[in-house]
């Protein structure tokens, strides 16, 4: 399990220089290419631009091990984020909004169709993240998807498709998508429309210091997305590396509810 989180630790550092030029320098209908090391992940860059992970260093297996652990908690819980959880406002309802809402909640129902048998995921290309780490939810990610997602936005190609776990099986529960964190609101509501979805990121990340990194799961941390520092004046005076935002905007489709609130609840968001 070790060799694995160090193998993913380095391919994420790696990955970081060439996603950063990608976003950079790519408008949003240049064509896809290359591999996002984690769903929902923009590594483009330090300060403003994003996360950088040269300033995260590498250590022992343990360390490793945390920071991968930490990954997976920011991706799968984000209740009680309060100043580290940006989301987007519920806007005044527009004449067309709710039918292009329902075309993508169709086209994630369809797609989700096939992969309730997780077995078809695994074979088009999906990928589970942290398989090894116990998880409330596991996301399986399509790596090339992500990519795609940072230039268009097809609602037959999410991002992650995310189950729970029962024993040795799978039970698909919804979808997630994600888009670049450098889009402004009203991109996003070109993708899905800001009346009927609220689309979150991640913010005000305070990395810990080379030696701290274990800090981030024990309770009441100062760093990571559930630490207490939320400032870079705060970030700098404990020894950290502060970054304004480190992912990208997500949303979760759960495309098998039956009411609109329920597909896009954000209740339901947070807790997985």
């Amino acid at each position: 399990m070790h060799d694995r989180i160090v193998i993913f630790a380095v391919s994420l550092l790696l990955y970081s220089v060439a996603w950063g030029q990608a976003q950079s320098a790519t408008p949003e209908h240049a064509p896809a290419g290359g591999q996002q090391s984690m769903p929902g992940m923009d590594m483009s860059g330090s300060g403003t631009a994003g996360h950088d992970m040269s300033n995260m260093p590498m250590g022992s297996d343990k360390e490793s091990d945390s920071d991968a652990i930490h990954a997976m908690h920011s991706m799968e819980g984000h209740m009680d984020m309060g100043p580290h959880m940006k989301m987007t406002e519920l806007r005044a309802t527009k004449p067309g909004d709710a039918e292009r809402a329902q075309q993508v909640v169709d086209a994630a129902r369809k797609t989700s169709e096939k992969y309730k048998d997780f077995h078809a995921a695994l074979a088009d290309g999906y990928k589970i993240f942290l398989p090894n780490i116990p998880q409330k939810m596991y996301h399986f990610t399509n790596y090339g998807y992500a990519v795609e997602a940072a230039f268009r936005f097809n609602p037959e190609h999410p991002t992650s498709l995310l189950y729970e776990k029962h024993g040795d099986d799978y039970k698909l529960i919804g979808v997630m998508y994600t888009a670049p964190k450098r889009f402004r609101e009203d991109q996003l509501d070109e993708r899905i429309p800001l009346s009927v979805a609220q689309w979150h990121e991640h913010v005000n990340f305070c990395a810990p210091p080379a030696g701290r990194r274990k800090e981030v799961l024990e309770p009441n941390p100062q760093f990571g997305l559930k630490g207490s520092i939320t400032t870079q004046e705060a970030c700098d005076a404990a020894g950290g590396t502060f970054h304004p935002v480190v992912f990208n905007w997500m949303v979760h489709v759960y495309p098998f509810e039956k009411d609109v609130a329920s597909i896009w609840s954000v209740e339901r968001q947070h807790a997985d």
